[in-house]
C-alpha cells in the first residue's frame, strides 16, 4: 500500500490523551494504546484539542531539587508528546483552515516550529536565504507551510474580532488570558517584522513548478524509529502526502493576494499585484476545481477580494468600470469630494444597487476621518447616515443605532435634510403599498421620538407625510404627542450628581452594547450599564470591546470589586479615559476620570489614590499640549502636586511607571533644578531610577557655569549612562564540552533599561536636551575604564535616536546638525551627510550671506565634506573645498582635477575658485588635454582683477569670501 493510501485510511479516536501523573510505565502504555487507535479506520477526525494537550504537557517547565524552575527537558517523554501532536496535524493533512480555527496563535506557532525541526530545517536559518528547489520535498513544504501561516496570521490580525463573552470573573483565568494575549502579541510582532521575508519565500514558491510532499503519520513514524535518516527516508524522498504544484500555486496566490491587499491601502501598485494574485487563484480553481485534499478556499471571500480589486485598480481607459458607483465613491473618497458621495447614495436609494455592507463601510471610514480631527465631516457623516437609514427602512431593516445617536439633538436643518431624502427616495406614483407603509411607519415613529412639538409639526405638515398618512392617523398622532408626559433629555439637562440619573430599559442588549462602546459621556455610560444589568446578571460588560485596556497593576484591583455593576463601571470609565488620553482628547478624559474618582471615593481609598495619580498625569499632558507648548509656566499647584506624587509613601497603592517618568521630565522641562538637586528626599533618589537620573541631569545643568563642579556631576551622569549601555558576559558550555563566551542581552547593573532611557530622553524639551550635549562636550570624561563591557551598538542607536529627537525640537541648532551629518558620514550616506553639513553652515550664516563661524566649519568638517564629494564623484567640488582649509590642500585638489569622470558641473564651478595656483594648474591641464574652451574659462577666471596677487590682503579676503558664499549657496540648492 502506498504512503498516500495508508494515510487516507488512517484515523484516530476522539479519546483525549494526556500523560498520567502516576508513572512513566503507565504513560508509555497510554501512548501505545493511542497508537493502536491511530491505526483503526474511523469516520471521525481526531479532536484538534489533542494538539493543545500534547504540546502543553511537552512544554511544562520542570523543578529541580532546589525548587528552581527549569526549561522543559529534552527527554523521550516530551519528544513522544511532540510527535503525537504532529501526528494529529498530519491526520488533518496540515489543513491550515482547520488548524487556525481550533488552535491559538501560540500553540500553532509551537506546532509549526516542531514541524520545521523534525523536517531538518536548521534552527536560526532565515527561510528567505534557503533555495526551496534544492531542499527535500517535505523540508520545502514545511518552510512553505510556516510562511503561509505567518502571512495568514498577519492578515487575520488586521480584522476586527468580537470577543467571546467569558463567565464569572476569576483572577487566575484573567491572568492566564492576559498572558496568552501578551504571548500572541509578541508572536505577531515577530511575524510582522519578518513579513517581507515570508512574502519573498512565497513568491519564490510560485517559481517552483514541482510537486511537494507533506509529512504523514507514516513518515513521522519513520523519523521516530530512525532519527538518522534524512526526511524520513532519503534526500530525494517522495514519501508523504503528495501536494500537486497547481494546488500549491493556488493557495500561495490566494495568501499573497490577501497580504498584498492589506498592504495596498496607500500603494496602487501593490493593489495591482493583489488583483493579479486573486485572478490567478480564480483561474486555477476554475481549471482544477475547488475541492482539494490539502486546502479549501473561501470562494465568497475570494469573489469579494476580486470585486474590491476591480474597484481599486481601475485602468484609465476602462470607461465602463469608471461609471460604476463603486469607482465613483472611491475617487470621491480619495479626492475629498464628500458631497458627491451623498448624492450617489441618494440616487442609489432608488436603484438599491449598493450592498448594505458597502454603505456601512463607507460611513465607518467617514466616521474615522471625522474622529481624527476633520470637523467638517460631521455634517457629511450625518447625511450619509440618513441616506443609509432611509435605505434600510425601505428594505425592511431596523434603524441603525448610529442614526439614533446622530439624532439625539435634532434641529430644523437635520429634519429638513431627512425629509428631502425621504421624498427623493420614494416616488409615490410608482411605489408599492408596502414601501409606502414602511416609510409612513418610520416618519410616525420619528415624530413619537421627538420632544420639540415644532419639529414634529415640520414633519407632520410636510407634503410626503400628508400623502402617506390619512387625516385621522395624523390627528391621532398629534393628540398622542400633546398628551404624553415630557421625558428627561439627558443630553441637555444638567446633572447635579453622578447618581441622580434615572435608567430606562427600552432597547435590546446588542444596541445598548453598541452605544456603550461608542459613548464617552460618563453619565450615559452609567445609564446604559444599569439598563444592561437590569436585563441580565450573567454578563461581564467590561469585556465586550477588546479596545478597553487597563494596566495590569490596576486591573487586579478593579476585578476584585464584588458588585458586578460597579466593577463594570469603574473598569470601563478608566479604560475609556486612558484611551482618550492616548488620542489627546483631554476634555473627555477629564470627564471620565472625574466620574470614576467620584465613584471609587465612596468605597476604595486605594482606587481613589489611583485616580488622583491618573488625573495628575492628565493635567501634565493637558498643560504640555496647551499653555506649555507656547512657553507658559505651569501653575504652582500643579508643580506642588507633581512633587507630592514623587514624595508619596502610601503603602499598597498600584503605581504606573510612566507617571513617575512624566513627573521627573515635567520638573526638568520647567527647570525645577533646585528641587531635584537639593530638596528631593534621599530615599526617593535611591528607589526611583527616574528621580536619580533627573537629579543627575538637573545637577549637571545647574553647575555648568562652574567647570570643576560640573565635571564632577557630569562624571556621575556619565557613569550611570555607561552602565545602562553596558552588556554582561556569560560563559556557556557547548555540546562538545568546550566553554565559549557569549554576550548577555543587557547588563543588570544599569538603573534602567536602554529603551526606558530613550523614552525618558524624548520627553525632555529643547533647553534640557541642548544643555547636556554638544555645546559642553568638554565636561565629559575622555575615557571609559571597562571599555569591553560597553555595547557600542546600543550607544550608536541611543545617539541616533537622541539626535533625531533633538532636531524635531530645534531644527536650527548647528551643533546637532553637525552631529547628524557625522552619523550619516560614519554610515556611508554621503549625500545625506553633505545635506546636514551644508544646513549647519546655512543656519548660522543667514544662508551663507555671512561668514560661517570657524568653530562650525572646522578643518575636520571641511575634510569630511571633501571626502563626501570625492566618493560622490564630484571632483571639481573637491578642489574648491580644498581652498576652505586653513592650509590649502593642493595635493588633493590637483588629484581631484585630474579625474575626468566627474559628476558635477566642472568648468561652471571655475568662477568659485579664488586660489590662483589651482586656476593655473587647471589652465595647464586643459592645454595638455587639448580642451580649448575649458582652458579659456580658466584663463578668464585668472584674469579677474580682484584676484591679482598685488592687491591688498583685505581685497583678496573679500574676493575669497564672495566666492565662498556663491559656492556654498550653489551647493545648498543642489543638496537641499
Amino acid at each position: 500500500m502506498s504512503a498516500e493510501a495508508a494515510d487516507r485510511e488512517a484515523a484516530t479516536s476522539s479519546r483525549p490523551c494526556t500523560p498520567p501523573q502516576t508513572s512513566w510505565f503507565e504513560f508509555l502504555l497510554e501512548e501505545a494504546l493511542l497508537e493502536q487507535h491511530l491505526q483503526k479506520p474511523s469516520p471521525d477526525p481526531p479532536p484538534v484539542q489533542l494538539i493543545v494537550q500534547f504540546l502543553e504537557q511537552a512544554s511544562k517547565p520542570s523543578v529541580n531539587e532546589q525548587n528552581q524552575v527549569q526549561p522543559p527537558p529534552d527527554n523521550k517523554r516530551n519528544r513522544i508528546l511532540k510527535l503525537l501532536a504532529l501526528k494529529v496535524a498530519a491526520h488533518l493533512k496540515w489543513d491550515l483552515d482547520v488548524l487556525e480555527k481550533s488552535l491559538s496563535v501560540p500553540v500553532l506557532n509551537m506546532l509549526l516550529n516542531e514541524l520545521l525541526c523534525i523536517s531538518k530545517v536548521p534552527p536560526g536559518t532565515k527561510h528567505v536565504d534557503v533555495d526551496l528547489a534544492s531542499l527535500p520535498p517535505t523540508t520545502a513544504m514545511a518552510i512553505l507551510l510556516y510562511n503561509r501561516w505567518a502571512i495568514r496570521t498577519i492578515v487575520q490580525s488586521s480584522f476586527p474580532v468580537k470577543q467571546v463573552k467569558p463567565g464569572p470573573p476569576q483572577l487566575n483565568v484573567m491572568n492566564q488570558m492576559q498572558q496568552e494575549k501578551e504571548l500572541t502579541d509578541n508572536i505577531l510582532k515577530v511575524l510582522k517584522e519578518q513579513a517581507a521575508d515570508s512574502i519573498l519565500v512565497l513568491e519564490g514558491a510560485l517559481k517552483l513548478n514541482k510537486d511537494l510532499y507533506v509529512h504523514t503519520i507514516r513518515t513521522l513514524d519513520l523519523l521516530a524509529m530512525e532519527p538518522g535518516m534524512v526526511n524520513g527516508e532519503t534526500e530525494s524522498s517522495t514519501a508523504g502526502l503528495k501536494i500537486s504544484a497547481e494546488e500549491i500555486q493556488c493557495q500561495v496566490c490566494y495568501d499573497l493576494g490577501a497580504i498584498y491587499f492589506q498592504q495596498g491601502s496607500t500603494n496602487a501598485a501593490v493593489h495591482e499585484k493583489a488583483k493579479e494574485m486573486f485572478f490567478k487563484t480564480k483561474e486555477l480553481i476554475a481549471k482544477n476545481g475547488s475541492s482539494s485534499l490539502h486546502f479549501t478556499i473561501d470562494e465568497e471571500r475570494l469573489a469579494g477580494y476580486c470585486q474590491a480589486c476591480g474597484v481599486l485598480t481601475l485602468s484609465s481607459d476602462d470607461t465602463s468600470q469608471q461609471a460604476t458607483p463603486y469607482s465613483q465613491i472611491h475617487r470621491c473618497m480619495k479626492s475629498g469630494n464628500y458631497q458627491d458621495i451623498v448624492n450617489i447614495f441618494l440616487e442609489d436609494n432608488l436603484t438599491l444597487s449598493l450592498p448594505v455592507q458597502f454603505r456601512q463601510s463607507v460611513l465607518r471610514e467617514l466616521f474615522q476621518k471625522s474622529q481624527q480631527g476633520n470637523d467638517a465631516l460631521d455634517e457629511v457623516c450625518f447625511k450619509v447616515c440618513v441616506c443609509n437609514t432611509v435605505c434600510d427602512v425601505l428594505q425592511g431593516r431596523t434603524v441603525d443605532v448610529q442614526f439614533c445617536q446622530l439624532f439625539l439633538k435634532p434641529s430644523k436643518e437635520k429634519i429638513d435634510f431627512l425629509l428631502e431624502v425621504c421624498s427623493k427616495s420614494l416616488h409615490l406614483e410608482n411605489a408599492s403599498e408596502a414601501l409606502k407603509r414602511k416609510m409612513a411607519a418610520f416618519l410616525k415613529n420619528l415624530c413619537l421620538g421627538l420632544e420639540d412639538l415644532q419639529l414634529v409639526f415640520m414633519i407632520s405638515s410636510h407634503e410626503l407625510f400628508m400623502k402617506l398618512l390619512k387625516d385621522d392617523e395624523r390627528k391621532l398622532l398629534i393628540d398622542q404627542m400633546r398628551k404624553r408626559s415630557p421625558r428627561i433629555n439627558l443630553c441637555t439637562k444638567p446633572v447635579a450628581s453622578f447618581y441622580d440619573i434615572p435608567a430606562s430599559a427600552s432597547v435590546n442588549i446588542g444596541q445598548l452594547e453598541h452605544q456603550l462602546i461608542l459613548s464617552v459621556d460618563p453619565w450615559r455610560i452609567r445609564q446604559i450599564l444599569i439598563e444592561l444589568h437590569g436585563m441580565t446578571s450573567e454578563r461581564q460588560f467590561w469585556t465586550i470591546s477588546n479596545k478597553w485596556e487597563v494596566p495590569n497593576v490596576y486591573g487586579n484591583v478593579i476585578l476584585g470589586i464584588k458588585d458586578s455593576l460597579t466593577r463594570d463601571l469603574v473598569y470601563i470609565l478608566m479604560a475609556k479615559g486612558l484611551h482618550c488620553c492616548a488620542i489627546k482628547d483631554f476634555v473627555h478624559a477629564k470627564q471620565l476620570f472625574a466620574a470614576c474618582l467620584e465613584l471609587v471615593t465612596e468605597f476604595s481609598p486605594k482606587l481613589r489614590q489611583v485616580m488622583l495619580n491618573e488625573m495628575l498625569l492628565l493635567d501634565i499632558y493637558t498643560h504640555e499640549a496647551g499653555p506649555g507648548a507656547s512657553g507658559e509656566r505651569p501653575p504652582s499647584d500643579l508643580v506642588s502636586r507633581v512633587r507630592g506624587y514623587l514624595e508619596m509613601r502610601v503603602p499598597d497603592i498600584p503605581l504606573r511607571q510612566v507617571i513617575a517618568e512624566e513627573c521627573v521630565a515635567f520638573l526638568l522641562n520647567w527647570c525645577e533644578n533646585e528641587y531635584l538637586t537639593m530638596q528631593v528626599p534621599l530615599p526617593l533618589v535611591q528607589t526611583n531610577p527616574y528621580v536619580k537620573l533627573g537629579q543627575l541631569l538637573a545637577a549637571t545643568c545647574k553647575e555648568l557655569p562652574g567647570p570643576k563642579e560640573s565635571r564632577r556631576t557630569a562624571k556621575d551622569l556619565w557613569e550611570v549612562v555607561v552602565q545602562i549601555c553596558s552588556v554582561s558576559n556569560q560563559h556557556k558550555r557547548g555540546n562538545d564540552g568546550r566553554v565559549s563566551l557569549i554576550k548577555h542581552r543587557e547588563s543588570t547593573l544599569g538603573i534602567m533599561y536602554r529603551s526606558e532611557l530613550l523614552s525618558f530622553i524624548k520627553k525632555l524639551r529643547e533647553d534640557i536636551v541642548n544643555d547636556i550635549a554638544a555645546e559642553h562636550i568638554s565636561i565629559w570624561p575622555s575615557s571609559i575604564p571597562n571599555l569591553q563591557s560597553v555595547d557600542f551598538e546600543a550607544v550608536a542607536v541611543t545617539v541616533k535616536e537622541l539626535v533625531s529627537y533633538a532636531l524635531t525640537i530645534n531644527a536650527n541648532n548647528h551643533f546637532w546638525l553637525i552631529i547628524q551629518a557625522d552619523i550619516y558620514f560614519a554610515t556611508n550616506q554621503y549625500s545625506a551627510a553633505l545635506h546636514y553639513y551644508l544646513q549647519a553652515g546655512a543656519v548660522c550664516s543667514d544662508f551663507f550671506n555671512k561668514m560661517v563661524p570657524p568653530d562650525v566649519y572646522t578643518d575636520q568638517v571641511i575634510k569630511r565634506m571633501i571626502k563626501c564629494c570625492s566618493l560622490l564623484n564630484c571632483h571639481t567640488q573637491v578642489a574648491i573645498l580644498c581652498q576652505f582649509l586653513r592650509e590649502v590642500d593642493y595635493k588633493t585638489a590637483f588629484k581631484a582635477l585630474q579625474e575626468q569622470n566627474s559628476h558635477d558641473a566642472m568648468d561652471s564651478y571655475y568662477e568659485y575658485i579664488w586660489d590662483v595656483t589651482i586656476l593655473e594648474y587647471l589652465t595647464y591641464l586643459h592645454h595638455k588635454r587639448g580642451e580649448t574652451d575649458k582652458r579659456q574659462i580658466a584663463i578668464k577666471a585668472i584674469g579677474q582683477t580682484e584676484l591679482n596677487a598685488s592687491n591688498p590682503e583685505d581685497v583678496l579676503q573679500l574676493a575669497a569670501q564672495r566666492r565662498k558664499k556663491k559656492f556654498l549657496q550653489a551647493m545648498a540648492k543642489l543638496y537641499f
